[in-house]
């Protein structure tokens, strides 16, 4: 009984193994790889932080847009894009490069990116590590200071990219979110 059951299983899961290759492997008539990156909006920016991964998975999917944004993590979100010292230099490129192969999935497929949304995060341990821990310290003070990063990197993308929307907001740890303008 113990051996039927055993040959059972593999088949099972051989079926299985080849049953979801083939649905991986169809595709539809008429469409290619370059009309599945087409479905991307923005390019989204936000912290490494775990304690934000959800709450951002959820505001990202209220506003319409999951499955329909590439995604950039760094650390401190604006404030390794920026790269002031004694940040690492090569996160600024990672951010530049990571917009620009964007920029031409999306225009090679028919549709160009038409925004960047940069979500930075309360209580980041990165704006402590990078510019002090006193940047941050009272709820005013921490927001001047996400709010200055974030403008400066919309600077600097609006002047490479004059069409490029970019949203700038800070979010709580409890997931609320608040518009920088």
């Amino acid at each position: 009984m113990t051996e039927t059951v055993s040959i059972g299983r593999r088949r099972f899961l051989r079926l299985g193994v080849l049953g979801g290759a083939a649905i991986l492997l169809a595709q539809p008539a008429g469409t290619s790889r370059a009309d599945e990156r087409t479905k991307a909006e923005a390019l989204l920016l936000t912290c490494m932080d775990y304690r934000v991964t959800h709450a951002t998975e959820r505001y990202m999917a209220g506003r319409g847009l999951q499955n329909k944004y590439y995604h950039v993590i760094l650390a401190g979100a604006a404030l390794g894009a920026v790269a002031p010292p004694p940040t690492e230099p090569a996160w600024k490129t990672t951010f530049w490069t990571h917009l620009a192969t964007a920029i031409k999935l999306t225009t090679d497929g028919g549709r160009p990116l038409g925004r960047v949304i940069v979500i930075d995060h309360r209580k980041c341990g990165a704006y402590d590590i990078i510019l002090g821990e006193e940047c941050c310290k009272e709820r005013g003070k921490e927001t001047d200071a996400h709010a200055g990063q974030l403008r400066e990197l919309r600077k600097q993308i609006v002047a490479q990219h004059e069409k490029m929307r970019v949203e700038l907001l800070l979010m709580d740890l409890n997931g609320k979110v608040e518009k920088i303008s």
